[in-house]
């Protein structure tokens, strides 16, 4: 595979149906280990790390300016470490970097393997609507949670935040994605969205198995957001080389 067609050689846009975040807390000496050295963890109290499960319902994805009928829709799962990476401008960017990418149809596997390092692959989703109520299901990935829109949401028992505001720093997605599959190369992906105004969610109940498959025991959930009816594009990759 051509290296530099993997680097989102060209921009990509989508419609959100609906984005929604749980973020986990884990003590940072677990997290650390797993992001590369030209990237640092982003950390709260310098105590918590935090792994954000992201689960996008997504309309008309194209190569951006393409009209929207030869897009396809998707859903997609992301596991991503909330990190900051100063750049050699010298510019500090608030970010994720990627531990895992799912998909639930072949076709969005194979596009985005022959075009990001995101290394997708495809399982199967159930989602249900009913009221004030979504669940989201994986056999293949085993996975499942329900939550609830409730304009009075708490945050989580045992969140390490005092309060929404302080978690919602911690919302994701952030604008900015990063990878890096060669020693010292870091590829910056800027996300653009408009009225993003992430809502809290009561979470009624949840399971990942990829915590105790990455070794990551006793995740804590630490909030819950979603996002619904937003335009989104991601900018074109840039590639930054360090000596």
């Amino acid at each position: 595979m051509n290296w530099t067609l993997k680097n989102h050689p060209f921009a990509v846009e989508a419609f959100f149906k609906h984005s929604i975040v749980l973020t986990f807390a884990l003590p940072k000496e677990k997290l650390i280990s797993r992001i590369p050295s030209t990237i640092k963890l982003d950390t709260y109290n310098d105590q918590y790390g935090f792994v954000a499960v992201a689960l996008v319902d997504t309309k008309n994805l194209r190569p951006k300016g393409f009209p929207k009928f030869l897009g396809n829709d998707f859903f997609l799962i992301g596991y991503r470490v909330f990190v900051r990476y100063t750049n050699k401008a010298g510019k500090n960017l608030r970010g994720l970097y990627i531990l895992k990418s799912e998909t639930n149809k072949k076709r969005m596997e194979k596009a985005g393997n022959t075009f990001t390092h995101y290394n997708y692959t495809t399982t199967d989703i159930e989602q249900n609507i009913s009221n004030d109520i979504i669940k989201i299901a994986s056999k293949k990935s085993d996975f499942d949670f329900s939550i609830a829109f409730n304009p009075e949401a708490q945050l989580p028992q045992n969140s390490p935040f005092l309060n929404w505001k302080e978690a919602r720093r911690f919302a994701g997605p952030l604008p900015f994605t990063f990878t890096q599959e060669k020693e010292k190369e870091v590829l910056i992906i800027e996300g653009v969205r408009p009225n993003w105004k992430p809502q809290p969610v009561d979470v009624l109940d949840y399971n990942f198995s990829f915590f105790e498959n990455q070794n990551l025991d006793y995740p804590v959930l630490a909030n819950a957001f979603i996002i619904q009816d937003i335009p989104y594009y991601w900018k074109k990759g840039k590639l930054e080389s360090w000596n």
